[in-house]
């Protein structure tokens, strides 16, 4: 593959990771508008959200078998055009007043994201081994770019009263034009020869990889960051509404907030990665993420609250990026490896914040970010696990 076809592909990847930002965003931040078009509870709210969880189980546990059979392209257009329609259904939904259609909304976006994102995550760790560099945490950081843009649109859109449906279908424009001009760029195969050079001679790398202790604890990093960034995407205006008093409008800005210091995080994190290593950058990611959870949970001063929100957002932005790279170069069989990790990250980022919805609906918001508090301080002590690339070395060379 020549140069200039590598850098088509990594910009084409660069717009896959930063459309779904731009749609995962715009519906986070009219969250309390269409709680109120729909009159729901924060118990409610959480049953809603189960719709975007059981689209992400399907969509996750579908997604690693027809990569195998199909390659990443048809699996990345496929969930990309779920992310647009889902758009398309939660706006009507939320225009119907009706929590049916924004459930059902909810479950595409989760299957066109859980299936898409996951093929996405493998095509980029191939272009991070074509390149020899860094690269999946600038494309999550390109996801994280999206999020800003969406969620300074949706903040414009709160504050003028545009109605939800109205914002939602200009957001959906937008994507379909990334669509077809991103699509274009991405090549055939990627992801289909990597199982049968397995060194098991069932041909089934599966299990071995499962049996992977190390892999596994790079799941669980994944795992606990990629909760940390889900629980902010899901719950932060409301958070922030509910639990600190802001207006609607301040709680999308202050997950505008969030946002930017996602995107700062993974733009400047391959210089910090080459500099310190992976455990390092994990293990003070983790720090960051943690002390901001713990000023937003404990403190009642809603300005405080909203100034440790960057880091949270900080601390949140290199784990999910970094465990992958990591999973890539763990061993033989690169897209069963990152096909895992991305799973267990998937399930945290998308299954898990819904269920923070019942905690906050007995015990509060705040109070229910303490789960995720305790996962983020795991993930400072299992940070070393990420240091593969002496592991991988002597793995290909034995």
């Amino acid at each position: 593959m020549t140069d200039p076809a590598v850098r088509r592909r990594r910009q084409a990847l660069y717009l896959f990771f930063f459309l779904p930002g731009i749609a995962m965003s715009s519906w986070v931040t009219r969250t309390p508008d269409v709680r109120d078009r729909l009159g729901a509870s924060i118990a409610e709210m959480g049953l809603i959200l189960f719709g975007l969880s059981i689209g992400s189980m399907i969509g996750i546990l579908c997604s690693g078998r027809f990569v195998e059979r199909l390659g990443t392209r048809p699996v990345i257009v496929l969930g990309t055009v779920l992310i647009v329609a889902a758009t398309i259904v939660i706006g009507a939904g939320s225009a119907a007043s009706s929590p049916v259609l924004v459930t059902a909304g909810l479950f595409l976006f989760g299957a066109g994201m859980g299936s898409g994102e996951v093929a996405v995550n493998v095509d980029g760790a191939d272009v991070e081994r074509l390149t020899g560099t860094p690269v999946l945490p600038t494309l999550h950081g390109c996801f994280s770019l999206g999020t800003v843009v969406g969620a300074l649109a949706g903040m414009t859109a709160t504050a003028a009263e545009v109605p939800v449906h109205w914002h939602l279908a200009a957001i959906t424009v937008a994507a379909t034009g990334i669509l077809i001009h991103a699509s274009r760029a991405l090549p055939t195969g990627v992801g289909l020869s990597t199982r049968p050079r397995t060194t098991d001679p069932a041909g089934r790398p599966g299990p071995r990889v499962w049996k992977d202790r190390k892999l596994l604890l790079i799941g669980a990093i994944v795992l606990a960051m990629a909760l940390a960034e889900g629980a902010a995407n899901d719950w932060l205006p409301l958070l922030m509404v509910d639990g600190h008093g802001l207006d609607a409008t301040a709680g999308s800005l202050v997950y505008v907030g969030f946002a930017a210091a996602m995107t700062l995080g993974r733009f400047c994190g391959t210089y910090f990665l080459v500099r310190f290593g992976r455990s390092t950058v994990l293990r003070a990611s983790a720090l960051s993420g943690a002390l901001g959870l713990v000023l937003v949970i404990f403190s009642d001063s809603a300005a405080v609250a909203a100034a440790s929100v960057l880091f949270w957002g900080l601390g949140a932005s290199l784990g999910f990026p970094v465990a992958l790279s990591a999973a890539g170069d763990s061993g033989p069989d690169q897209t069963a490896r990152v096909s895992l990790v991305a799973v267990i990250g998937y399930v945290a980022f998308l299954v898990g914040p819904p269920a923070l919805g019942f905690l906050g609906d007995h015990y509060g918001l705040r109070t229910a970010m303490l789960a995720v508090l305790v996962f983020v301080v795991s993930a400072i002590l299992i940070a070393p696990a990420a240091d593969t690339r002496e592991r991988a070395g002597a793995t290909l060379d034995a």
